[in-house]
Formats: structure tokens, sequence, C-alpha cells
């Protein structure tokens, strides 16, 4: 019982770590590069307002994902949900 409560914090633990780590690459970028990358004949400082405002859009899906994959976490099992979504992760950012 013990080993596979360590094997699910594991799973836990390295689903938010690729996620939070996601989100600091894309806030990295954001703020270094695409509002002169995405938003190059704006002002700069409104596309750099622009460029948040899509992390923004990103970070408020959170829930939206959380609802959905937790429906399908409930319907096909928790450890394919979350295989699922980290294979999602990896491949958008591949």
């Amino acid at each position: 019982m013990k080993k596979k409560k360590g094997r699910v914090l594991f799973a836990s633990l390295s689903g938010s770590v690729i996620e939070w780590y996601d989100f600091y690459l894309y806030g990295t970028a954001t703020g270094l590069v695409f509002s002169t990358l995405f938003f190059p004949n704006e002002n700069p400082a409104i596309g750099l307002l622009l460029a948040f405002a899509t992390f923004g859009v990103g970070y408020a899906a959170r829930p939206i994902g959380s609802i959905i994959f937790g429906h399908y976490g409930d319907r096909i099992g928790r450890k394919a949900a979350l295989m699922l979504t980290l294979v999602g992760m990896g491949g958008a950012r591949f």
C-alpha cells in the first residue's frame, strides 16, 4: 500500500512540475520575445499587454481543462487521463 501511494505521489508531482515549468517558460518568453514576434506593428507597451493577455487566457483555461480531464479520468481512469495530459503537454511543447 505504501509503495502505491509513493507512485501516485510521484506521478502527481511530475505532472505538476511539468505543468508549472511549461507556464514558467511561456511566461518568460512572453515577457522577452512574444510582444515583438507576434505584435510587431503595435506600440511596444500595447504589444506586451496583448502578449500577456494571451498568457492569461492560457492560465484561465486550466479550470476548463480540469473539468474535461476530470470527466475523462472518471470514465477511462485517472492514470490514463494523466498520461493523456502529459503526452499532450509534451507534444505541444515539442
